[in-house]
């Protein structure tokens, strides 16, 4: 059986690149930490690491071991939590969620949750996908509310993520422009029509994706202003300072001195998700705010 210490100083290695490293950062010594891969080496009879030029790197048998690690690390940490949670008496359900999103669903899929559930401690951290599902990964949280644009889910069926996905809901992005620009009454925009705008970024992952938009139809963004809000990039809209790219859960509450106008197909859309520990689903809490999260979403997904 593998020791799972001798594991854990495998990550570190893998994380610093060096045995010295490693060991300061386990407050033991370099030999101590080199007998220890040694051992492990021998007991599996195979390389999990390799010196190079750059430092120690692992080899796809190490690489194998440390993602081994971090599943069974964030097993423990889950299970220990659980039996805190069972002493003191009380569950408790941890959600990760964006804030666009949580802002949109979560009101109503936490006051259908604590209906049927009165006893379960409720918990809500604040975290872009790219933080939420890591942490999720890692025991911290039991649920998370996630996003991708275009692309692959970033959880897939049979990786070794130990994460499950579960599309909720599509969020179309429309154009935000002031009420007297030329466009405002439009039915519909092509993209390429606002390349002479300056454009004010309501996130960074946003703006990310609308400078590919942007070089697909042959421009390149100018751009105004920079938020991590978009809220605040609206009220910058309605300030003159040019226009921005919104997702449909961020359309309420509107200042009257802007336009809602829709892109045209391929219409940019952002792709809301519910992702849990492949574990997680045993447990009927976390199974029950999924279902009210499904529940919240419901609106949207019938155009109600």
């Amino acid at each position: 059986m593998t020791d799972l210490q001798r594991l854990r100083v495998l990550r570190e290695v893998a994380q610093y690149g060096s045995f010295s490293k490693a060991a300061a950062a386990l407050h033991v010594t370099a030999s101590a930490v080199s007998q220890q891969i040694a051992a492990l080496e021998r007991g599996l009879g195979a390389a999990v690491v390799e010196r190079s030029p750059r430092g120690v790197v692992l080899t796809e048998s190490g690489r194998l071991l440390v993602e081994a690690e971090e599943i069974v690390s964030a097993e423990l940490r889950h299970v220990r939590d659980r039996i805190a949670r069972l002493a003191a008496g009380r569950a408790r359900l941890t959600v990760a969620t964006f804030t666009s999103g949580g802002r949109h669903l979560l009101p109503a899929a936490l006051a259908h949750f604590a209906v049927g559930h009165p006893d379960v401690e409720l918990n809500v951290v604040q975290h872009e996908p790219e933080d939420a599902l890591p942490l999720l990964r890692e025991g911290g949280a039991d649920l998370a509310l996630a996003y991708h644009f275009d692309g692959p889910v970033p959880v897939r069926a049979g990786d070794r993520s130990g994460l499950a996905w579960e599309p909720l809901m599509e969020d179309p992005m429309s154009a935000v422009l002031p009420a007297g620009h030329p466009l405002a009454g439009r039915d519909a925009v092509d993209l390429s029509e606002l390349a002479e705008d300056t454009w004010v970024m309501g996130c960074s992952k946003t703006a990310a994706y609308l400078r590919r938009l942007a070089a697909t139809a042959g421009f390149e963004l100018k751009v105004s202003g920079s938020t991590t809000d978009y809220f605040f990039a609206v009220s910058l809209v309605a300030a003159g300072l040019g226009v921005t790219l919104v997702p449909f859960v961020s359309l309420v509450n509107l200042p009257p001195d802007v336009a809602v106008v829709p892109l045209r197909p391929p219409r940019p859309t952002r792709y809301l998700g519910i992702a849990t520990a492949r574990r997680g689903r045993a447990l009927p809490y976390t199974e029950a705010f999924a279902a009210a999260l499904r529940k919240a979403a419901e609106p949207a997904r019938t155009g109600a």
